[in-house]
């Protein structure tokens, strides 16, 4: 398992379509794994396979609740209820934060990491992440939904 090198804003394969992944094979399961790695040494609650580089339709997500790591192949979001204000930000675009109109609740069919059809009901933060990460897959970054006037940016702490 490995660190991977986030691609970050002006990077052209952010504004790429991900393909569908159409074989889980050990190559895609050493992938997730390197995603998620990647996303908790960085402390993200969401990566999409993009932001590593690599075009093809899967994300990982921890709230670093009791639920672990989801892991979500081919996502297509097939249900959307309410609206909500939350702030955002993106390991893609470091130390910048906005508030976004995200859905309050989704549902979601993918593909788990072992190639098992899953759905999943989200709602709040969850619901906020999965959406983040599904317009990853479509070549949709953050920053194109900010509500003008919110961005902000947060100097990084000295380590």
């Amino acid at each position: 398992m490995a660190i991977r090198n986030i691609r970050e804003d002006g990077d052209e394969i952010l504004k790429k379509t991900a393909r569908e992944v159409d074989k889980i094979d050990e190559r895609i399961q050493i992938l997730i794994d390197d995603m998620i790695d990647t996303m908790h040494a960085l402390n993200g609650v969401g990566l999409a396979a993009q932001q590593v580089g690599v075009l093809k339709r899967i994300v990982v997500i921890d709230l670093y609740d009791d639920k672990g790591v989801l892991v979500l192949i081919n996502p297509e979001i097939i249900k959307e209820k309410g609206t909500q204000e939350v702030d955002e930000g993106c390991l893609s675009f470091p130390n910048q934060f906005a508030k976004i109109i995200r859905p309050k609740e989704v549902e979601v069919e993918a593909l788990d990491r072992n190639g098992k059809k899953i759905k999943v009901k989200a709602k709040d933060l969850l619901a906020q992440a999965i959406s983040h990460e599904v317009d990853h897959l479509k070549g949709i970054t953050f920053v194109e939904k900010i509500i003008p006037g919110t961005l902000q940016y947060i100097e990084p702490e000295n380590k």
